[in-house]
């Protein structure tokens, strides 16, 4: 991530959960400005989804999804992304068609005129 470092503080989790996210099938997304020129995301995936090693699949999925469209997004924000069970069984495709569709609708993804 050129742009970005990982969020690991469980206090910074807990204050991001506290804000309004926006969800669909797959993940939740949860976003705040920070007072950072980066931004720091950290990604969730409980241990109802399976074992270790299916856990850190879909991890290493959903932070391939942002380092690939991480000139998208809006610097300065806290992202912390929460996966859900579907999200086990979804393609690369549909993860990064619902990551990005979250971050629009938080607003965190640049404008065309933005860009």
């Amino acid at each position: 991530m050129k742009f970005s470092s990982a969020l690991k503080l469980n206090h910074i989790f807990r204050r991001l959960y506290g804000t309004p996210g926006t969800s669909n099938r797959f993940l939740a997304l949860y976003a705040k400005k920070n007072r950072l020129e980066q931004n720091r995301v950290g990604i969730t995936v409980s241990k109802k989804l399976g074992g270790a090693v299916v856990r850190n699949q879909v991890r290493r999925r959903l932070r391939e999804v942002y380092r690939l469209n991480e000139e998208r997004f809006l610097p300065g924000y806290d992202i912390v992304v929460v996966a859900r069970s579907r999200a086990v069984e979804a393609s690369f495709e549909e993860l990064r068609t619902a990551y990005l569709t979250a971050a629009e609708k938080a607003g965190i993804l640049r404008t065309e005129a933005q860009q």
